[in-house]
């Protein structure tokens, strides 16, 4: 199953690992930024583990890790290799990986769920591959969501609990549940714009199973569980909390610093999608992304609007809800909670605004006015979905073993020919496989980075890279892994108030006054990109004279070092 994933995910993320030391999936922008991301938790971890959140882009404003969604968990794998091609060599493994992470996790659960293997491989496809993340392949921290459900699949069988079997209590294990809580702890450090969900979501799963630990134990006089069981359920769920309140913390840290990171109310307004783009897949779509293109030009913002889960998952979903292995109460339940998460994917375009619905956790629970885009929740809308697709796949194997002719030995079913219907009906069960694998392949670009210019190699730092702002940002950032030297420059949804001052004071440069305020901040050299001025406040700088300023120029491989002294 895990070598199967593997080979999967291979297959539908190609050409991935085609050139993995010089192209990203995608675009050159967040790849580039999570590839150096994980590059300076690696490298802090190794020289300076206090040092971890004062990274060294944005400089010199601290705490500049926590700045955006941070995937620290993967900081281990950033402990292996230096520099920018080590840095996109592993972004690339770790984007492979993290897809067949999903399909064992979403594996792994439907099968302790009570899934047959050909119904939890249909769900483990159809969550891992499904068509909306392709909109999201920049977004290692949005499509890193293995952990989720293999955190639950643990958590489901130290507790011997199933949707097909109901509650084994001699299925019991403490292991494989402390297991799952630190799997889900894991995921939590790959950052909350998935992580914080899925922490609220684990709390109501708690307060639901204390409920009915309470209610068994005051009926039969005598607790669901043991002891062990409880112990590794306290334990976990404190490491757990433990992370989620790590993170959280970092990320409240950043708002003190810099109030104008605080989102309002009026992005999640913004970036929420109107019902048909739950029907518009991603134009890297292979199946749709053509198919689609002019309602997708419908979207006010595609990339986070187009959200299909695929048509087959949609068909097979739906089928679940009717003709399943699940009990009928389990699959109405199922079917309740893919309705609110649709609800809570749609967020304020509502009839009712989202509120009671998006809007209302925005404003009550916290941190969850932070998560702008409520069409992430189609993490949930989509697993939920894979769940009943799982079970109504599961009927289907069911239903063709029930039709083998040797059950009835001795009847005209034990023919040549009822043998021969009986293999097509075999056959005809991998359809809903097939089908699913159509709806995820991609053709998501892969384009090469942009090269790392000469000049920043022999820059005394810091050292200020201009144009600043813009998707260029992210490039520079990925440029810093060769030396981690420390930048002013970096991107992120606000202006940071270190980044505003440099920025601005160097619009004039060279000239007396932005000189001396560089020098004030103590930047030591300027790298000017010429081919990326136009158009910005720095588009004359090159033909600026320098006499008489007390510093050097030099033209180095099309690039433009400026060293203040």
């Amino acid at each position: 199953m895990v070598l199967g994933g593997l080979a999967l995910a291979v297959l539908l993320t190609w050409p991935t690992l085609r050139d993995p030391r010089h192209t990203v999936p995608g675009d050159i922008g967040d790849p580039a930024m999570f590839a150096w991301q994980i590059a300076w938790a690696g490298h802090a971890l190794l020289h300076g583990p206090s040092q971890l959140w004062d990274s060294n882009t944005f400089y010199p404003d601290p705490h500049s890790l926590a700045f955006t969604d941070t995937v620290l968990g993967y900081a281990p794998l950033g402990m292996f290799g230096s520099g920018m091609e080590a840095a996109l060599l592993r972004y690339n493994i770790l984007y492979v990986l993290l897809h067949a992470l999903a399909f064992v996790g979403a594996y792994a659960l439907t099968r302790q769920l009570g899934a047959h293997p050909l119904g939890a491989t249909v769900a483990g496809v159809a969550w891992a591959f499904s068509p909306w993340r392709l909109a999201h392949v920049g977004h290692l921290n949005v499509i890193s969501t293995g952990g989720i459900a293999l955190s639950l699949a643990m958590i489901a069988r130290g507790h011997g609990w199933s949707l097909r079997r109901g509650h084994r209590p001699d299925r019991h294990s403490a292991w494989w549940a402390l297991a799952g809580w630190l799997v889900g702890a894991w995921q939590i450090t790959l950052g909350l714009a998935i992580g914080l969900v899925f922490a609220y979501v684990m709390v109501a799963v708690c307060l639901v199973a204390a409920a009915f630990y309470g209610w068994a134990w005051w009926r039969r006089g005598r607790p669901a569980f043991g002891r062990r069981l409880l112990a590794a359920d306290l334990i976990g769920g404190v490491f757990f909390g433990a992370a989620t309140l790590y993170i959280g913390l970092a990320f409240s840290r950043v708002v003190e610093l810099n109030p104008q990171a605080d989102r309002a109310l009026s992005w999640t307004e913004l970036y929420s999608p109107a019902w048909r783009g739950l029907f518009v897949a991603p134009e890297s779509s292979w199946l749709y992304g053509a198919r689609h293109a002019v309602a997708r030009a419908e979207l006010a913002w595609p990339p986070e609007m187009a959200l299909l889960p695929g048509i087959a998952l949609i068909i097979l979903a739906t089928t679940g809800m009717f003709f399943s292995v699940f009990r009928v109460r389990h699959r109405i339940l199922l079917t309740v909670g893919t309705l609110v998460a649709v609800l809570l994917t749609l967020g304020a375009t509502l009839p009712w605004h989202g509120d009671p619905g998006y809007l209302t956790l925005s404003k009550h629970l916290p941190g969850w006015s932070a998560l702008r885009t409520p069409g992430r929740i189609m993490v949930w809308t989509t697993l939920l979905m894979a769940i009943l697709a799982a079970g109504a796949v599961s009927a289907f194997v069911a239903e063709v073993r029930g039709a083998a002719p040797w059950r009835k030995p001795g009847t005209a079913r034990s023919g040549p020919v009822a043998r021969g219907k009986f293999v097509v009906l075999r056959l005809a069960l991998l359809i809903p496989l097939v089908l699913v694998v159509v709806d995820g392949i991609n053709r998501t670009p892969h384009p090469e980075v942009l090269r790392y210019p000469a000049a920043m190699r022999v820059a005394a730092e810091p050292t200020l890279v201009l144009p600043s702002g813009g998707s260029l940002e992210m490039s520079i950032m990925l440029w810093s892994t060769n030396g981690f030297p420390r930048i002013p420059n970096g991107i992120v949804t606000f202006v940071p108030t270190g980044q505003e001052r440099v920025r601005s004071s160097s619009m004039t440069f060279p000239d007396t006054a932005s000189i001396a305020a560089l020098r004030a901040d103590g930047i030591r050299s300027v790298v000017v990109l010429p081919e990326w001025l136009s158009g910005t406040p720095w588009e004359g700088v090159p033909g600026r004279p320098i006499d008489g300023l007390g510093i050097t120029r030099e033209d180095i491989d099309g690039a433009i070092l400026y060293r203040l002294g």
